[in-house]
């Protein structure tokens, strides 16, 4: 579902990362390093993000170029999923994000529920692997996987966090505005099909 535009500058862009990684001649590295500047400015061209913000973003990027991860808690409790206002934007999204070095997903999603919600988390089962791409999300510069497990909690709820406003369960019907750069309403839709069946296999692009 990605534009067509961020989809050739997202492959150029690795393809050019790959080079500069790889490489070793010097005539190439320019090459590859013009790559790279052309893949920023497609997507500086196409989008409201300045080509410097752009390379600023690709700068960062070492190694071979793979998908990142984001990770995502599904909490169901009384057939309602639990959300957490985004201070970023004020919209509503899983309780979660992208993975960090030398910490376990499932570690890495406890550690997000209970920063961002205040409650503590156990997981419980992996319901879905989604690629981004492939879903009605807002473009992004990168390419990701979007992993959603299902986790259990006990404790209270904070008021707010570092990174969010407040903490609800919302029913499949009632939902708030999403923050769409981290999952659509046929995300959550999908996710509701694992409420009280156990049984059900994980969904996976």
């Amino acid at each position: 579902m990605t534009e067509k535009w961020l989809e050739w500058a997202q492959q150029i862009q690795s393809t050019a990362q790959a080079g500069l990684t790889f490489s070793k001649d010097k005539f190439d590295l320019k090459r590859y390093r013009q790559l790279l500047e052309l893949s920023a400015e497609i997507m500086s061209s196409y989008s409201s993000t300045s080509m410097s913000t752009v390379m600023d973003l690709f700068h960062k990027e070492e190694g071979y170029q793979t998908p990142k991860i984001d990770a995502r808690a599904v909490i169901f409790k009384e057939n309602k999923i639990l959300l957490v206002r985004e201070k970023v934007d004020g919209k509503w999204a899983l309780p979660g994000g992208f993975a960090d070095v030398g910490v376990s997903l499932t570690e890495n999603v406890i550690r997000e529920v209970e920063e961002e919600t205040g409650y503590r988390a156990s997981y419980k089962r992996l319901i879905a692997v989604l690629d981004y791409l492939k879903h009605p999300h807002p473009p992004q510069p990168y390419h990701y996987y979007k992993f959603f497990l299902e986790c259990d909690v006990t404790g209270s709820p904070a008021d707010q966090t570092l990174e969010t406003s407040d903490v609800q369960f919302f029913e499949r019907n009632g939902l708030p505005e999403l923050s769409l750069n981290r999952n659509t309403k046929s995300q959550i839709d999908l996710l509701f099909q694992y409420l009280n069946n156990p049984f059900k296999q994980p969904y996976i692009d």
